[in-house]
Protein backbone atom coordinates (compact mmCIF):
# COMPACT_ATOMS: atom_id res chain seq x y z
CA UNK A 1 0.00 0.00 0.00
CA UNK A 2 2.87 2.37 0.74
CA UNK A 3 4.27 1.72 -2.72
CA UNK A 4 1.00 2.75 -4.33
CA UNK A 5 0.86 5.88 -2.18
CA UNK A 6 4.44 6.86 -3.06
CA UNK A 7 3.79 6.16 -6.75
CA UNK A 8 0.68 8.37 -6.66
CA UNK A 9 2.55 11.27 -5.03
CA UNK A 10 5.47 10.86 -7.45
CA UNK A 11 3.10 11.05 -10.43
CA UNK A 12 1.32 14.07 -8.90
CA UNK A 13 4.66 15.83 -8.32
CA UNK A 14 5.76 15.07 -11.87
CA UNK A 15 2.51 16.52 -13.25
CA UNK A 16 2.94 19.68 -11.18
CA UNK A 17 6.53 20.08 -12.38
CA UNK A 18 5.45 19.65 -16.01
CA UNK A 19 2.64 22.21 -15.57
CA UNK A 20 5.06 24.62 -13.95
CA UNK A 21 7.62 24.27 -16.74
CA UNK A 22 5.00 24.65 -19.46
CA UNK A 23 3.52 27.83 -17.90
CA UNK A 24 6.55 29.92 -16.97
CA UNK A 25 5.44 33.05 -18.82
CA UNK A 26 4.74 36.10 -16.68
CA UNK A 27 1.12 37.29 -16.63
CA UNK A 28 -0.52 40.34 -15.07
CA UNK A 29 -3.16 39.57 -12.48
CA UNK A 30 -5.60 42.43 -11.94
CA UNK A 31 -7.98 42.79 -9.03
CA UNK A 32 -10.47 44.86 -11.06
CA UNK A 33 -11.13 45.68 -14.71
CA UNK A 34 -8.83 48.26 -16.28
CA UNK A 35 -11.64 50.79 -16.95
CA UNK A 36 -12.76 50.69 -13.30
CA UNK A 37 -9.16 50.89 -12.07
CA UNK A 38 -8.56 53.97 -14.24
CA UNK A 39 -11.79 55.57 -12.99
CA UNK A 40 -10.92 55.03 -9.33
CA UNK A 41 -7.24 55.72 -9.73
CA UNK A 42 -6.36 52.35 -8.22
CA UNK A 43 -4.52 49.71 -10.13
CA UNK A 44 -3.77 46.72 -7.91
CA UNK A 45 -1.87 44.69 -10.52
CA UNK A 46 0.58 41.89 -9.80
CA UNK A 47 2.90 40.21 -12.28
CA UNK A 48 3.37 36.49 -11.58
CA UNK A 49 4.34 33.38 -13.51
CA UNK A 50 1.25 31.62 -14.83
CA UNK A 51 1.92 28.38 -12.94
CA UNK A 52 1.78 30.26 -9.61
CA UNK A 53 -1.58 31.76 -10.61
CA UNK A 54 -2.85 28.27 -11.52
CA UNK A 55 -1.62 26.67 -8.29
CA UNK A 56 -2.97 29.54 -6.16
CA UNK A 57 -6.34 29.22 -7.88
CA UNK A 58 -6.49 25.50 -7.22
CA UNK A 59 -5.36 25.98 -3.61
CA UNK A 60 -7.90 28.72 -2.89
CA UNK A 61 -10.62 26.59 -4.50
CA UNK A 62 -9.71 23.64 -2.29
CA UNK A 63 -9.72 25.79 0.84
CA UNK A 64 -13.12 27.25 -0.02
CA UNK A 65 -14.47 23.74 -0.68
CA UNK A 66 -13.10 22.37 2.59
CA UNK A 67 -14.55 25.30 4.54
CA UNK A 68 -17.91 24.92 2.79
CA UNK A 69 -18.08 21.21 3.69
CA UNK A 70 -16.99 21.86 7.28
CA UNK A 71 -19.80 24.42 7.71
CA UNK A 72 -22.31 22.18 5.95
CA UNK A 73 -21.50 19.20 8.19
CA UNK A 74 -21.77 21.20 11.43
CA UNK A 75 -25.27 19.85 12.09
CA UNK A 76 -24.09 16.26 11.62
CA UNK A 77 -21.15 16.74 14.02
CA UNK A 78 -23.45 18.34 16.61
CA UNK A 79 -25.87 15.41 16.41
CA UNK A 80 -22.98 12.98 16.73
CA UNK A 81 -21.71 14.71 19.88
CA UNK A 82 -25.23 14.68 21.38
CA UNK A 83 -25.66 10.97 20.61
CA UNK A 84 -22.23 10.24 22.09
CA UNK A 85 -23.13 12.05 25.33
CA UNK A 86 -26.45 10.19 25.46
CA UNK A 87 -24.67 6.87 24.87
CA UNK A 88 -22.18 7.58 27.67
CA UNK A 89 -25.04 8.38 30.05
CA UNK A 90 -26.87 5.18 29.12
CA UNK A 91 -23.70 3.12 29.61
CA UNK A 92 -23.22 4.60 33.08
CA UNK A 93 -26.85 3.83 33.90
CA UNK A 94 -26.50 0.22 32.68
CA UNK A 95 -23.35 -0.24 34.79
CA UNK A 96 -25.17 1.19 37.81
CA UNK A 97 -28.15 -1.11 37.28
CA UNK A 98 -25.88 -4.11 36.79
CA UNK A 99 -24.12 -3.27 40.05
CA UNK A 100 -27.47 -3.06 41.85
CA UNK A 101 -28.61 -6.34 40.26
CA UNK A 102 -25.40 -8.10 41.31
CA UNK A 103 -25.76 -6.71 44.82
CA UNK A 104 -29.38 -7.85 44.99
CA UNK A 105 -28.49 -11.25 43.56
CA UNK A 106 -25.69 -11.71 46.09
CA UNK A 107 -28.00 -10.87 48.98
CA UNK A 108 -30.58 -13.29 47.62
CA UNK A 109 -27.94 -16.05 47.34
CA UNK A 110 -26.92 -15.47 50.94
CA UNK A 111 -30.50 -15.67 52.08
CA UNK A 112 -30.98 -18.84 50.03
CA UNK A 113 -27.92 -20.47 51.63
CA UNK A 114 -29.09 -19.48 55.10
CA UNK A 115 -32.54 -20.88 54.39
CA UNK A 116 -31.07 -24.17 53.10
CA UNK A 117 -28.89 -24.49 56.20
CA UNK A 118 -31.92 -24.62 58.53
Amino acid sequence: MKTIRYAFWAIAALCLIVIGLANRDVVTVRAMPKALADLLGLSPDVQLPLYIVIFLGVGVGLLIGFLWEWVREHRIRAQSRAKSRELDGLRREVQKLRGEAVGAKDSDDVLAILENAR
